[in-house]
């Protein structure tokens, strides 16, 4: 049986040729590879769920089945982070235990059941003390063990690359210098657990064992490997010896290093055995012969017999095995034979540029995205508050509709490409302008917006939505982690989401914010993760920097009306009758007019459009009537207005919830909004006369302008809203121990090299 091992061995490391085990395993690793192809395909579109855990998460992993050294590899980074002053914990599958179905076990130096948690979890341990270590198949439960028990600041993972489930901060691939592909195949056919070109996934790539193979051949390896990650940072790594240990039987003990040509015999267990022979064979010992088991076999007392006699046949004064076969063989057996260990390190070729680019993979990158002008100033009003928390984090914004102009005014960067659509974004009332928007190149954009997220997948943190479904599944097949989402469209008041929008919520979404407190109550009855905090429109409303601001209003006496055009391209068209309404209402009663921008208009090209009406001062006049423009917020200009002449969208609605009646023209969106905002807004026909006739009959009656403020303070509700977003993603996601995390670890270690550079100043002057 070893016999035809090895051979099938050699034949999957590319070693040998077998057209037998060609024939038979060829077919299979073909079809193992549709599945792989088909899951990580899932977890990038989001029909898998990946989830992000509270505590910051470096995965050490590969593309291969063992042997790339990633137990020594772990060790190094927890002892980095340990000279750092930080506290890290492990999470590993406990290959060689028996966990499945089990709950997490945590262990601590070293002390565990070899049979419950393997052999790397005790080696890892043992070598580690006062590192906690979890242990579990599921990761995700190991780290919310080492969360609640361990008292961690950074968490390692072992062995995750293919481990899907759980978001990471730093994907960290290993590969192996003297076998980094085997023949190119994958399992059961080759070595390789998925293709090459998977390495994508990572964030630093790193090629083992570089000192056991020729410089050139080294030269070579890097240069593949870059083929198929030509943007990511690539280093080598070795290990090197530490000190020797003896087994005596129980437990390990230092013993003295062996003179170089002393003949010996290896046995291993391992992933990679012709790796450890070469290290060996390395440190000038005469090696007489090798045993090789299945990785992570449990030795018995048989085995070490044989051992015993093949090194006696053989000539040899020890037998020489790794750290991890130690934990594998029978404890209080004397076989009467020296077992010497070579315990080994590992030793980076670029130390500092290698944790350089770690520290800066850890650095928070965050989008919150929106669809809808109302909802780019909320997203850019929770971007705001989230930056104060965490100054050094990179934080996109990600507009679906516009150009996103309130984010780039107020210095956030825009991701995606931006695109001004014909409808502005509304598609949902019309055919016809689902229909211009095609022509106008919606369906190119879509592709570009979803590319844009696919080159973010896997650098950002859990997508932060404030919109509607729609744009939390194109986060979610863009990204595949389920979104927190800012729920501004639907409400019970507008029918509420339907059935299929609260089963993707339920499936699809980690947390919703709703904008009352109804809303949510349906929501929970469907499961749905679903909180009421606040509306959020109305913390627009009440954002304190406007209320610093200058009033933008006109000196002068008389009822301050204010007028909105809209946000959208029809605002271009529907300036003319609030202007010709405005007239009207100035023929027959005393007031001021402001004329408040959005940021999504072009106020050059508006005001060209205004034939028969002088520009003069910020002021458009006609007659006796003037009306100023303004671009300041509209909550600064709602909160000392008497009444809003209307036609925009979440605009609207923040005047209705600062008490201001609203008076907006009869169309199919604004009857959605009538449904929301009920006795707070009045639909008219679209007639300046009408229009002006209604808005002075509402100012003239005080009980009618009492009971529309009342209901629009009513139906807004409170804010509220962006304080809990934030507190939620800093606090319950980690994001503020990620950011402090990701400060403490660029100064420390700048601080580090700094004092070691003072060091070599310092010794070479003496």
């Amino acid at each position: 049986m070893k016999g035809f091992l090895n051979k099938y061995l050699e034949y999957t490391r590319g070693r040998a040729k077998n057209f037998l085990f060609s024939l038979i395993f060829t077919p299979l690793g073909y079809i193992y590879s549709l599945g792989v192809a088909f899951r990580n395909f899932s977890f990038d579109h989001g029909f898998r769920s990946s989830h992000e855990p509270p505590l910051p998460v470096i995965s050490v992993g590969n593309i291969t089945m063992g042997g790339t050294n990633k137990t020594p590899f772990v060790e190094m980074l927890a002892r980095k982070f340990m000279g750092l002053g930080l506290r890290p914990g492990i999470i590993t599958r406990g290959y060689g235990g028996k966990q499945k179905g089990k709950a997490p076990v945590l262990i601590m130096n070293g002390k565990g059941n070899r049979n419950e948690v393997g052999d790397e979890s005790l080696l890892l341990s043992s070598r580690l003390p006062g590192v906690p270590v979890s242990v579990s198949l599921d990761r995700l439960a190991a780290l919310e063990k080492l969360s609640s028990e361990g008292n961690v600041d950074i968490v390692i993972s072992d062995d995750t690359f293919q481990h899907r489930r759980m978001v990471r901060d730093a994907d960290v691939v290993l590969v192996d210098a003297t076998c980094p592909f085997g023949n190119g195949k994958l399992f059961p056919a080759g070595i390789l657990r998925e293709s090459p070109e998977n390495l994508k996934r990572a964030h630093i790539l790193v090629i083992t064992k570089a000192d056991q193979v020729k410089a050139e051949e080294l030269d070579a390896l890097i240069e593949e490997v870059r083929k198929y990650v030509p943007d990511k940072p690539i280093f080598t790594s070795r290990l090197a010896l530490e000190k020797w240990k003896r087994w005596n039987g129980s437990r390990l003990i230092d013993a003295e290093p062996l003179a170089s040509g002393t003949p010996v015999v290896i046995f291993s267990a391992i992933g990679n055995p012709s790796s450890f022979h070469s290290f060996v064979e390395k440190m000038g010992l005469d090696v007489r012969g090798e045993l090789r088991f299945r990785d992570h076999h449990l030795y018995s007392g048989k085995d070490l017999i044989d051992i015993k006699n093949y090194c006696g046949a053989l000539g040899a004064k020890a037998a020489i095995c790794t750290e991890k076969d130690v934990y594998n063989l029978p404890g209080g057996f004397d076989m009467g034979f020296p077992i010497l260990i070579p315990s080994v390190v590992t030793a980076m070729g670029e130390e500092r540029s290698f944790f350089e680019s770690l520290v800066e993979t850890l650095r928070p990158k965050i989008v919150v995205s929106s669809n809808g002008h109302g909802e780019d100033s909320m997203a850019c009003m929770l971007i705001e508050r989230i930056r104060k928390d965490l100054p050094e984090a990179k934080i996109y914004a990600f507009p679906l509709v516009g150009r996103g102009k309130p984010f780039q005014d107020s210095g956030i960067e825009v991701y995606p490409p931006p695109l001004d659509t014909p409808s502005g974004g509304v598609i949902k009332y019309s055919f016809l302008e689902l229909l211009r928007d095609i022509r106008a190149g919606l369906l190119g954009h879509v592709k570009r917006q979803l590319d844009a997220w696919g080159r973010l997948r896997g650098k950002i943190r859990t997508p932060l939505c404030v919109g509607d479904v729609y744009l939390l599944l194109h986060a979610l097949y863009g990204q595949g982690i389920p979104p927190m989402l800012l729920a501004t469209a639907k409400t019970v008041y507008l029918r509420g989401h339907f059935f299929i929008e609260k089963l993707i919520l339920k499936k699809k979404s980690r947390i919703v914010w709703t904008r009352d407190e109804h809303t949510a109550r349906e929501l929970k009855k469907s499961s749905v993760n679903a909180v009421y905090s606040g509306n959020p429109i109305m913390d627009l409303a009440s954002d304190n920097n406007n209320w610093t601001l200058e009033d933008p209003w006109p000196k002068a006496e008389g009822y301050r009306v204010l007028l909105l055009p809209g946000s959208r391209q029809n605002a271009y068209r529907d300036v003319r009758l609030l202007l010709n309404a405005a007239e009207l209402i100035r023929e027959q009663v005393r007031a001021n007019f402001l004329m408040v921008i959005a940021p999504s208009i072009e106020w050059d090209r508006m005001a060209s459009s205004l034939d028969g009406y002088s520009l003069e001062n910020g002021f458009v006049k006609k007659g006796e009537m003037e009306v100023l423009v303004s671009f300041c917020p509209v909550s600064a200009a709602a909160r000392r207005a008497d009444i809003l002449l209307g036609l925009g969208g979440t605009a609207n609605q923040v005047c209705a919830g600062l008490g201001v009646p609203v008076v907006s023209v009869d169309d199919k969106g604004k009857r959605v909004q009538k449904r929301l905002l009920g006795e707070a807004e009045i639909l008219l026909k679209r007639d300046p006369k009408t229009l002006a006739y209604e808005t002075i009959s509402i100012l003239r009656d005080s009980e009618r302008y009492e009971a529309m403020s009342s209901a629009g303070k009513s139906r807004m509700g409170k804010p509220g809203a962006i304080e809990e977003i934030s507190r939620y993603v800093l606090f319950e996601l980690g994001w503020k121990h990620r950011h402090d995390l990701y400060c403490a670890l660029r100064s420390r270690f700048r601080g580090y090299h700094e004092t070691l550079e003072k060091k070599e100043v310092k010794s070479g002057v003496e």
